[in-house]
């Protein structure tokens, strides 16, 4: 009889992870491999597809990818034939490719706006079009979205991400409405703030040991008040890709220390002795 960690495992699945050239796609292709899956990724630069590879195999993953513009439904819909004849058809989807543009609103062009949109809202729609017919002929699969804390909430400069991440979410929530009787579980993640060398800057000290503004900020609105790691996020990433999520359906689940909770307190109770501590993370993500 199967235990209850087998249920996790993704063992004989083909997990497609969508720009997982770097980042956190990367650590949420390595969880998959790790658990079992296939994995194959794509970026919209070959370069970028080659280094990636090569990391994946120094790191002792085999993950196989190639080019693809998640924008171009001609182009995806080339991938996922490829996919299919190499290894057959994709059961796990993460929609993980993103862009953002910190732009004041009154600011940004209209063909900034809507580069967003199209990778971060339109993406994962030809995306997942694509892959959803196999997963009914199949009988289930999974689709993960990359969702934000700014699919709740909004924040400055980042109206046509918060426009998309929230509409991601709603496009989540569509996914299992519409394909749940197929077995499908749509799902989002929400990370929150990540420590990485890309957020270090907003982390450093200054010369005479204060915090950083901002870190004393997003620590004080975290009941946790720290940032979080990359490595926090795998799990729920192999959860909702496993069928130990096959009742959970519409989510989005935010990894984010409870500042989505929280209301916050003064920064300046914050007790910054015990950040002393802390360890980096040598991930490179941006997922606000």
């Amino acid at each position: 009889m199967a235990g209850i960690l087998d249920s996790f495992r993704l063992d004989g699945k083909v997990a497609w992870v969508t720009g997982a050239s770097y980042g956190l796609g990367m650590a949420y292709a390595m969880a998959f491999a790790e658990a079992g899956a296939t994995v194959v990724f794509n970026s919209s630069n070959q370069e970028r597809v080659e280094k990636a590879v090569k990391e994946y195999k120094e790191a002792g993953f085999d993950v196989y990818g190639a080019v693809c513009d998640v924008t171009d439904e001609a182009q995806v819909r080339s991938f996922v034939e490829d996919v299919e004849e190499r290894f057959g058809s994709i059961d796990i989807l993460v929609n993980n490719a993103g862009i953002i543009k910190r732009i004041p609103m009154t600011e940004m062009s209209l063909e900034e706006w809507n580069r967003v949109i199209n990778v971060d809202l339109t993406g994962p729609f030809i995306c997942s079009k694509a892959v959803i017919p196999a997963m009914i002929k199949k009988g289930g699969g999974k689709i993960i979205n990359a969702c934000s804390m700014m699919s709740e909430f909004g924040r400055e400069t980042v109206s046509a991400y918060a426009a998309a991440k929230g509409g991601l979410k709603m496009l989540t929530r569509n996914i299992c409405s519409e394909y749940g009787q197929y077995n499908i579980q749509c799902n989002g993640i929400g990370p929150g703030y990540i420590a990485t060398p890309q957020t270090a800057p907003l982390r450093k000290r200054g010369e005479d040991g204060s915090i950083n503004p901002f870190d004393r900020f997003i620590r004080s609105k975290t009941p946790a008040q720290r940032w979080g790691h990359t490595d926090e996020l795998k799990g729920l990433a192999v959860f909702l890709a496993s069928p130990a999520s096959d009742f959970v359906n519409g989510q989005v689940i935010y990894i984010d220390g409870g500042i989505s909770a929280y209301i916050g307190q003064d920064p300046g109770n914050l007790d910054i002795s015990r950040f002393e501590s802390e360890k980096e993370d040598d991930s490179i993500i941006v997922n606000d």
